[in-house]
């Protein structure tokens, strides 16, 4: 076994030669979006039972709510707060994120560089929307205008491929006095900036140097070195002596967190993010000192939405002293879904987001209390599972002619087997219905919360925004949100 490892880990280093593979760009001028005057022009003030199925549907107020919340919660603990896009993937959704009715946050994170294309394009960056105040939330904006510069973080470990189509996204973002942010998890991705920046020397001081989170992984095995470990010994040392990046922090994501099914567990997986962040910023300091440079002032970026959520406790455990400022980051949490349920710490009302298919057909008897079948399945759904049984829970039956609104119930209907394009609706309680409310018939619209909103949303074009604050209590379309697609 001691040979076959060595043997793996010598063919392993031979991989990393010097030099850049091929370097792709991000194809956004190919990706012709839907024109959302034009949906709007079509969909505004229609009913919920007048549009096509399957459909996204968002309440803008429950989202703004929910973003509102989550400042509340960073602000209460004087943590900065960074929004994460990724579910959504629209402007309209970030505006929300970063500006809120309980105070304002300026930085972003993206997965894809589609999103930050998305981000410049839209304008967020140019009206100074997308900004960077790690110690602080709710900071005027003239204030911010005068002392910050907008950043955009990259939340992927750098692929050497993607080079160049980065540094052309700081080159438009350096055009508003904007920093693009990477992260980084081997000491190879550094390598490869490096290897860039030889072969394209710059003499704009505002490009001289990549910014970096270093990612570590507190136990989801997915991005990251782990904490206090060799790996990270290393990395640290790369990037320090490294005339290519600076390190701005240390970012953590207990995305395993997602399993929490109680305050107290997600309060010990942020315990964990934080332990992980701030460790690694107490090994990494003396090692400034050692070289001859100053002590940095590192920001220290923990979250997930259960661990974001954790926050609204008494007893979250601040480590000390602190080897930086703290940020807070989250991305699920203006939609959540049936995953974020399943951890006890949101309500159904807190939920902003609904998949509505059609009722097709129904089978009296066939299974455990009557099936139905509806036009949604997979792609409309995705398959990812939870706690939660099924694949999506109704939360409401909207009828044409009937009194409507946003708020769920129980309906006694889950989804509970899909296909591709369409699914079953099972009995959650295995009991045929015993209310008139609750029967199925057929052209019926059902409101379904699915299992994991992210995956959920990338299956459609756009998605029909309601306001259940408004005189229709959510049951008609104020707007239409056009999402960034691709990568």
């Amino acid at each position: 076994m001691s040979r076959g490892k060595h043997h793996t880990h010598g063919h392993h280093l031979n991989l990393f030669t010097p030099g850049l593979p091929p370097q792709t760009l991000t194809p956004h001028a190919y990706i012709n979006l839907p024109d959302k005057d034009a949906l709007v022009s079509e969909f505004q003030g229609k009913s919920l039972t007048h549009i096509r199925t399957p459909a996204l549907v968002i309440d803008r107020a429950t989202f703004a709510d929910n973003c509102a919340r989550m400042h509340k919660r960073a602000l209460k603990l004087g943590m900065g707060f960074r929004a994460h896009v990724k579910t959504h993937k629209t402007a309209e959704g970030t505006r929300l994120q970063l500006k809120s009715s309980v105070s304002q946050t300026n930085s972003a994170v993206v997965s894809t560089l589609m999103e930050a294309w998305g981000i410049v394009h839209s304008g967020l960056v140019a009206d100074g929307t997308v900004n960077d105040v790690s110690h602080s939330i709710n900071t005027p904006l003239s204030i911010l205008q005068r002392i910050c510069y907008p950043k955009i973080l990259y939340g992927l470990p750098v692929s050497p491929a993607k080079i160049a189509d980065l540094h052309t996204l700081r080159t438009a973002l350096s055009t508003y006095g904007a920093v693009l942010r990477l992260m980084v998890d081997h000491p190879y991705q550094v390598r490869a900036l490096e290897a860039f920046d030889r072969e394209h020397p710059t003499t704009n001081t505002a490009l001289s140097q990549w910014s970096i989170f270093i990612k570590l992984d507190v136990g989801t095995k997915r991005a990251g070195v782990a904490p206090l470990s060799t790996e990270l010994n290393g990395l640290i040392d790369t990037c320090i002596s490294s005339a290519s990046v600076n390190i701005h922090g240390f970012y953590a994501h207990a995305g395993h967190s997602y399993a929490s099914t109680s305050q107290d567990q997600a309060a010990s997986n942020l315990h964990a993010e934080l332990e992980a962040v701030n460790s690694a910023a107490r090994h990494a300091i003396p090692k400034y000192k050692s070289h001859g440079l100053s002590e940095p002032a590192f920001v220290l970026s923990v979250g997930a939405t259960p661990t974001a959520h954790a926050t609204s406790g008494d007893h979250i455990q601040i480590p000390t002293p602190l080897n930086g400022a703290i940020e807070l980051h989250a991305g699920n949490y203006p939609m959540l879904d049936s995953q974020q349920l399943a951890t006890n710490l949101v309500e159904d009302e807190d939920v902003s987001q609904r998949v509505l298919a059609s009722v097709a057909s129904y089978y009296t008897g066939r299974g455990e209390g009557d099936e139905a079948m509806c036009d949604v399945g997979a792609i409309g759904m995705s398959k990812d599972r939870g706690p939660i049984p099924g694949f999506g829970k109704v939360v409401n039956i909207l009828r044409e002619g009937e009194k409507m609104g946003w708020s769920p119930r129980e309906t006694g209907w889950t989804l509970g087997r899909i296909s591709q394009e369409h699914g079953i609706l099972t009995r959650a309680n295995k009991r045929a219905p015993e209310q008139e409310d609750d029967i199925l018939r057929l052209g019926d619209v059902v409101a379904i919360i699915g299992q994991h909103a992210c995956l959920t949303a990338a299956g459609y074009p756009w998605y029909y925004i309601v306001d259940s604050k408004d005189e229709s209590r959510g049951s008609k379309v104020v707007d239409v949100w056009v999402p960034w697609k691709g990568w």
